[in-house]
């Protein structure tokens, strides 16, 4: 686990504080101050914690946001002194590593009915809850791909990726680092046969056409806009912002399947828990936050999301048969023989 171990030592979190009461205030009312863990897009938290302090103007929420495998690694070595009070939108296939370790307190939030049964913790009094679902997705810069004598509809599987055109000209997530790498690379293990070579044979073709892994789930589709590569191994929503915002790409969900994972939030477990952190909780799957999330995901843990341009037909088919637990028990391994496989394409934290 060299990979993680790195991110321990040189971890600086960036926050996002949203306050409508000033620091005065905060000091006099702590527990109206929480801290939460977040891997949601910087634009997503910009966009959702302001609706959440119009209701509660009163709760202070300070917010630090990282990719989904920097944040696990922090909760993980905050083990015996947990900072975070809640988790947001932090795969799901994380917060089951921290309920093996009995870090999670268990809570059943306002309307917990409502979320799928598949989409939150299965124990008597959940553990985690999900909010959404993010999954694999290509995102092709139509201008570079024709210069390789390619067209973005030649890219419609996995398979598609290994072209010879396309040496050098791939941009993908890291898994140790990124939620999104991370599901990219179980999803493909599953699709080939879990405990098998298959998935590790077929990584090592892919790894001949990657230009470099980096440490953001969004930032390959990003890339992929600005033209800095060919395609970029994304998630959906990443993807179609680029699309929507005007960029030469087109987004293709492949045909084989997408590896995927929930969004998901959870209640730390420490000495005191602020009765805020049980308030955000509530709000995080109310309609008015599900409505919130709807504008990026057409699949919502509650079975409410919609549909749109660039995303499949039905969305919910287009995901692999998942397995989290999995997962979850096979990360350590998985991250770490992939570290000593592919690492050396790694991008410079």
């Amino acid at each position: 686990m060299k990979k993680i171990l790195t991110i321990l030592v040189v971890l600086a979190a960036v926050s996002f504080t949203a306050c409508s009461t000033s620091d005065k205030d905060a000091g006099e009312n702590n527990k109206g101050a929480i801290t939460v863990y977040t891997a949601l897009e910087d634009e997503q938290v910009e966009g959702y914690v302001p609706v959440f302090n119009a209701k509660y103007p009163d709760i202070r929420v300070n917010v630090v946001r990282e990719s989904t495998g920097v944040i696990t690694a922090k909760l993980l070595a905050e083990k015996s002194n947990p900072q975070a009070d809640i988790v947001w939108g932090t795969a799901a296939s994380s917060l089951l590593v921290l309920d093996d370790q009995g870090m999670l307190e268990p809570y059943a939030p306002q309307g917990v009915n409502s979320i799928l049964p598949q989409f939150k913790s299965s124990k008597s009094v959940p553990t985690w809850v999900g909010i959404d679902v993010w999954e694999t997705a290509f995102t092709i810069n139509t201008v570079e791909i024709e210069k390789l004598g390619l067209k973005a509809s030649d890219i419609k599987s996995y398979e598609d990726l290994l072209r010879p055109q396309l040496r050098g000209h791939i941009i993908m997530s890291n898994p140790s680092s990124s939620g999104t790498g991370l599901l990219t690379v179980t999803g493909l293990m599953q699709l080939k046969g879990k405990g098998t070579d298959k998935g590790w044979d077929f990584l090592a073709q892919l790894h001949e056409n990657i230009d470099q892994y980096v440490h953001s789930g969004s930032k390959p589709a990003k890339m992929a806009g600005a033209g800095e590569c060919v395609i970029g191994v994304s998630f959906g929503y990443a993807g179609i912002k680029q699309k929507r915002d005007g960029l030469p790409v087109e987004i293709v969900f492949p045909a084989d399947g997408s590896g995927w994972d929930l969004e998901a939030n959870a209640l730390m477990k420490k000495n005191a828990i602020r009765p805020a952190a049980r308030t955000f909780l509530d709000w995080a799957i109310s309609d008015e936050a599900m409505n919130l999330y709807k504008a990026n995901y057409p699949i919502l843990a509650n079975g409410k999301g919609g549909k749109y341009d660039g995303f499949a037909s039905d969305p919910v088919n287009q995901l692999i048969d998942n397995d989290l637990s999995w997962v979850a028990a096979n990360r350590e391994s998985i991250l770490g023989k992939w570290t000593d496989k592919f690492d050396g394409k790694s991008a410079a934290r």
